[in-house]
């Protein structure tokens, strides 16, 4: 049978696994697909490979197509999110300097509470707290601005690749970090520092990577985009086995992946993090999500969300903004290309962000599907019906 040739793009990262799974694991392959990937080395990088066609479609820091949509990156064609490539993820961490202020004032190192862990923090820094983020436009500088909004030390934010996040820190540039796993994790190992929050006590459900692509190559190529989504959802649906996670790590430890030790990589899939140089492991459930508790889905109600924060970081219209968002969601597809293998969809494309502290039943097609718990830490609810409420 031939095959149609097929370029993705990613950053080496845990969350890069739907792909190389796809690949690996021949989902691709069983769905007509013969993908060639191609890893960048910055997101910056990454994002011009999918505007000007080196790749047809790529792993996404989830706000950047927002942030395309709203015109944040200039007079480019913008990019269709096809669907949720994973869900949360990332880790936040300090400088062993900082780390040793930390403890001598008694901070316990939960790795739970971020009130908490704000209220440490802004006792303990000496000066303006200098934040490595991967891209500006990111999940990771969301929730940084999220979390400390209010009752927080004066901070900047600094742009470094993933790879380089334990070096910067390590050699004084930054004093802590948000960054996606297993980076943070090199970080510990490496005794550059501890980590003091997973991504999930900010926000429970935050949406991280998106499979996104052109528009104009999505209409050109129904059928390719088709298998593709199929691919990458069946992927991620095998995944979620917890039989398949020692796999899954060892395949996205080689070189041409993620490179990183494969024991690093298995601790976040299985959400037992080791979070200092100690050896003190935390318990993180939901520490990273590819399927269960419809991850996949291209929520419009979350691009609303990060469309909100960007419009109101640059001066823009917030409504036009989250309009602009919402439109590059593409749930029709989704709806189309993954009903028939299987996937259960929810009976809407928006919903409250927020509301839900328990996991909990909701309409679908099927009737089968539970949202997980998507709390913020400070209880903010986000209705893109009343986004100022």
């Amino acid at each position: 049978m031939t095959r149609t040739a097929l370029r993705l793009g990613f950053v080496p990262l845990l969350d890069a696994a739907p792909l190389i799974v796809a690949r690996e694991m021949g989902f691709a392959e069983a769905q007509g697909l013969d993908l060639t990937l191609r890893p960048a080395p910055s997101w910056a990088s990454l994002r011009d490979m999918a505007l000007w066609g080196q790749v047809e479609a790529a792993q996404m820091l989830a706000p950047v197509p927002v942030a395309i949509a709203m015109g944040l990156a200039g007079p480019v064609e913008r990019l269709d999110i096809l669907q949720v490539l994973s869900v949360n993820g990332d880790v936040l961490g300090v400088s062993a300097a900082l780390e040793a202020r930390l403890r001598a004032q008694g901070f316990g190192f939960d790795f739970a509470d971020a009130l908490a862990a704000r209220a440490a923090l802004a006792a303990a820094v000496e000066g303006p707290l200098r934040i490595g983020v991967p891209f500006p436009f990111s999940t990771h500088v969301a929730l940084v601005r999220h979390w400390l909004a209010q009752e927080a030390p004066p901070y900047s934010l600094h742009t470094i690749p993933p790879p380089r996040m334990a070096e910067a820190l390590a050699e004084g540039e930054i004093d802590a970090f948000c960054v996606g796993e297993p980076w943070g994790s090199v970080a510990v190992e490496r005794g550059a520092g501890a980590l003091i929050l997973p991504g999930t006590a900010i926000w429970a459900a935050a949406p991280e990577k998106v499979l996104a692509a052109r528009p104009s190559w999505v209409a050109d190529n129904p059928e390719t985009v088709a298998q593709l989504m199929r691919a990458v959802w069946l992927a991620g649906r095998w995944m979620d086995d917890p039989a398949n996670r020692v796999t899954v790590a060892d395949l996205l430890a080689r070189s041409e992946h993620v490179n990183a030790p494969p024991e690093l990589l298995d601790r976040a899939l299985r959400g037992q993090m080791v979070i200092s140089s100690r050896g003190e492991e935390r318990r993180v459930p939901g520490m990273i999500r590819f399927h269960e508790g419809a991850a996949p889905f291209p929520w419009r109600s979350q691009a609303a969300w990060f469309a909100r924060q960007l419009a109101r970081d640059n001066g823009l219209d917030p409504n036009a903004a989250m309009a602009a968002a919402g439109a590059i969601c593409r749930t029709d597809l989704y709806r189309a290309n993954l009903r028939g293998i299987g996937a259960d969809l929810p009976g809407a494309s928006s919903r409250i962000e927020g509301a839900l502290e328990h996991p909990t039943a909701v309409a679908s097609e099927r009737g089968t599907m539970i949202l997980p718990r998507d709390a913020f830490f400070d209880r903010t609810i986000f209705d893109p019906a009343q986004p100022d409420c």
